[in-house]
């Protein structure tokens, strides 16, 4: 990863970016920029994919997911079916590998793949299958434009960075080369006492105006306000220690706190503790990408969200509404909001929180001050995503964007939950307060943690 100095002044940069991008041309400043942002996208994947043991690249680490070699062509593929193929209307030169690498897989259907390694092509030729992608995009540069189907490269590309790391963190610690791989534990602080912050009644804004300059997804449009009566949030996130209270009192087997789907699947899958947990004997230990470690209590905990809502009502509480996030996140007590939580400041990893790969791992909650919002609420961009009770859904005036349709659409389906926020691993590139993220409720392979509320 690029060291914060650098990566403020690519925050600069693309901030720079989004208001040449505003014009909807690709002027010569805005083209080089995005030919630097591109090549970064890239080299953050390839550093991903270079973790992985070459006799693992088959290996299907999560078994909703595709194999990883899978994603090493999907990248490709996705660039040129976006840029290429749908922007620019050029003609493909290995259509059989642009249809197979595609698409992903959506778990929600509880149906698993049964392909096997020998049904996918060898690495030589999806090897040369990349690099004759990689420069017909680059070539396509040249004669674009048009910046969204670059955004939605660069965009799409940096959000596998994230979720190939999801993947890559159930692969066993033999099939990861992890030499030079900057794990750092030294974050492990003890978590300040649990408290609630009491959030005054105010109006949050949700989405952007379809003016606004700059990219952005479609679910993002258009804005919309929401008036939120008065309640309480807790300042931190729930961290390892509270959540294993929950499971000493008998969370995992009383039927009451979990929703009839949510107990069926915990029931059959055997599930007892989060994803990443691991009993040895009379201790809780905790896989991290390159280590098994004791389990740090002060870290967030990190579950799928129908462990999350079961915590929630354990606690007698619930799960904020994403009106609740926005208005604890970037409102303020005099009514104004903010861009971020912290403000207006170019996000500083290491200063605001942990975020844009600044390390593999959690922090302590509440380990960055300066990240804090105007009522004191920590993290909220920053060391997990934060599940929220919100079903993922259009905003009133949704349009489905012309160059990806399916993109949001697809999900509109009411089987997925908003995330809000950042993991250590997101990019800055993904923060801005407009940005919304989704899972389904049964997924615990992702780095997302809770907070909650009493109304």
């Amino acid at each position: 990863m690029a060291e914060p100095a650098q990566k403020r002044d690519e925050w600069i940069d693309l901030i720079r970016v989004r208001r040449l991008i505003g014009a909807k041309s690709m002027r010569n400043e805005t083209r080089l920029h995005f030919q630097r942002m591109l090549t970064d996208a890239r080299d953050e994947t390839d550093r991903i994919f270079d973790l992985v043991h070459p006799a693992a690249l088959y290996d299907r680490p999560i078994p909703e997911r595709h194999r990883i070699i899978f994603y090493i062509g999907h990248l490709e593929a996705f660039d040129w079916n976006m840029v290429c193929r749908r922007a620019l209307g050029m003609a493909s030169f290995e259509p059989e590998f642009d249809r197979l690498f595609e698409f992903g897989i959506d778990p929600v259907s509880g149906n698993l793949p049964t392909d096997r390694p020998a049904d996918w092509p060898g690495f030589t030729p999806i090897e040369r299958y990349r690099a004759r992608t990689r420069a017909a995009v680059d070539q396509a540069f040249a004669g674009a434009e048009t910046a969204e189907a670059f955004s939605v490269a660069i965009e799409h590309r940096l959000m596998h960075a994230e979720t190939l790391a999801y993947l890559l963190h159930r692969l066993t610690l033999d099939k990861k080369i992890h030499a030079g791989a900057r794990e750092v534990r030294d974050w492990v602080w003890p978590a300040p006492q649990p408290r609630q912050i009491d959030i005054p009644a105010g109006d949050a804004t949700l989405g952007r105006p379809r003016e606004d300059e700059g990219f952005g997804w479609d679910n993002e449009y258009c804005a919309e306000t929401a008036h939120v009566p008065a309640f309480s949030i807790d300042a931190f996130n729930v961290t390892n220690a509270q959540f294993l209270e929950f499971i000493e009192a008998g969370g995992y087997e009383e039927r009451s706190f979990w929703t009839e789907g949510s107990w069926n699947w915990i029931r059959s899958s055997g599930i007892r503790h989060p994803n990443f947990w691991r009993r040895l004997q009379d201790m809780w230990m905790l896989d991290t990408m390159f280590s098994r470690i004791p389990l740090p209590l002060s870290w967030p905990v990190y579950v799928s969200h129908a462990e999350a809502s079961a915590f929630s009502r354990w606690k007698g509480k619930a799960l904020p509404t994403e009106a609740q996030y926005h208005r604890a996140a970037f409102g303020t007590p005099e009514g104004a909001e903010r861009s971020l939580p912290w403000g207006d400041a170019i996000p500083a990893a290491g200063v605001h929180g942990n975020f844009d790969g600044l390390q593999w791992n959690p922090s302590s909650v509440g380990a960055f001050a300066a990240g804090a919002s105007a009522f004191g609420v920590t993290d909220l961009m920053a060391n997990g995503w934060e599940w929220l009770s919100t079903i993922f859904g259009p905003f009133q005036g949704f349009k489905p964007m012309a160059l990806y349709p399916e993109y949001s659409a697809a999900f509109f389906d009411g089987a997925h939950f908003v995330m809000k926020g950042a993991s250590p691993r997101t990019s800055a590139q993904m923060m801005r307060r407009s940005f919304r993220n989704w899972f389904q409720p049964h997924y615990p392979n992702i780095y997302a943690t809770f907070r909650c509320v009493d109304n």
